[in-house]
């Protein structure tokens, strides 16, 4: 988890505390349970007299709950609430359950809607059956931007400065590792200018295959992608090809009619969108 930049901590109008005390928020996973304050800090990137300053306010407000046994804390229903409170909100979560319902019955796959969270897509909705996935997904799971079909598909339903602006945040948080990665967004681009969707196969999880499409809306609220995962051998590359991602366009493109439209493009953004090859990966604005 990074801090606030350097911009924002210098913005007149940026509440560093508040910033902080969300951060100690967003360190808690699914399926965490108890975390200490050291556990905290080594998330946050903060140090632990912060850290001790911020689970103490946060106690005090209720959205901590500490376990003296342990000098630990858990998230408490306050907190909570503000999750539970946002999912009620998001309509696309509830109009689209019965889409995904279908496609995950007609494909075996796990089919889910996510938003981003910093370098991550974040599940607010899922369908799936208990022999879908080996690793267990499910509402607040996180998974990369990067490297899966529902963080690509996100990518690339960016506007051009949006886009550009994420590219260079995750060349920075990956690091050496930026090229290999790098190379499979550019990729998902020419995926995406050819088919609508976008494919990860093996690039986030060895034995995990998946499609993915992004949803935009005229509402101005999103871009949201939507995925449609198995194990890799359910999943061949052809069936994605073939069968999983036309699929799965179609559901996007019956959603967004559903709830209003897509947000529209511009001549030029339509221009860009059917270009392939070398062309399609320049528009990572020359992130190396």
């Amino acid at each position: 988890m990074k801090r606030a930049s350097k911009k924002a901590a210098t913005d007149r109008n940026f509440v560093v505390a508040l910033s902080r005390g969300l951060d100690v928020l967003r360190a808690f996973q699914p399926n965490d349970g108890l975390l200490g304050n050291q556990e905290i800090a080594a998330r946050t990137k903060l140090p632990k007299p912060t850290i001790s300053r911020l689970t103490y306010t946060l106690t005090k407000l209720g959205y901590l709950t500490p376990v003296p046994k342990f000098e630990k804390y858990q998230l408490a229903p306050s907190a909570m609430a503000l999750g539970y409170a946002a999912l009620a909100n998001l309509g696309v979560r509830h109009l689209s359950e019965p889409y995904r319902e279908e496609v995950m019955r007609a494909t075996g796959g796990a089919v889910a809607v996510g938003g981003r969270d910093r370098h991550s897509m974040i599940y607010f909705g899922q369908s799936r059956n208990g022999l879908t996935l080996g690793v267990q997904l499910d509402v607040g799971s996180r998974i990369p931007i990067a490297t899966t079909a529902m963080g690509r598909a996100y990518i690339w339903a960016l506007p051009p400065e949006e886009r550009a602006a994420l590219l260079r945040e995750l060349r920075d948080h990956y690091g050496s590792r930026w090229a290999k990665i790098r190379d499979g967004i550019e990729r998902s681009g020419e995926t995406v200018a050819k088919h609508g969707f976008t494919l990860s196969t093996g690039d986030w999880q060895d034995d995990v295959a998946a499609a993915g499409v992004a949803l935009r809306l005229n509402d101005g609220t999103g871009p949201y992608a939507f995925n449609c995962g198995a194990p890799a051998f359910r999943f061949t590359e052809d069936r994605l090809l073939n069968d999983i991602g036309p699929r799965l366009v179609a559901m996007v493109r019956n959603i967004e009619q559903a709830l209003g439209g897509i947000a529209p493009q511009s001549k030029k953004e339509q221009s860009k969108k059917t270009r392939v090859g070398g062309k399609v990966a320049r528009l990572a604005e020359g992130i190396r």
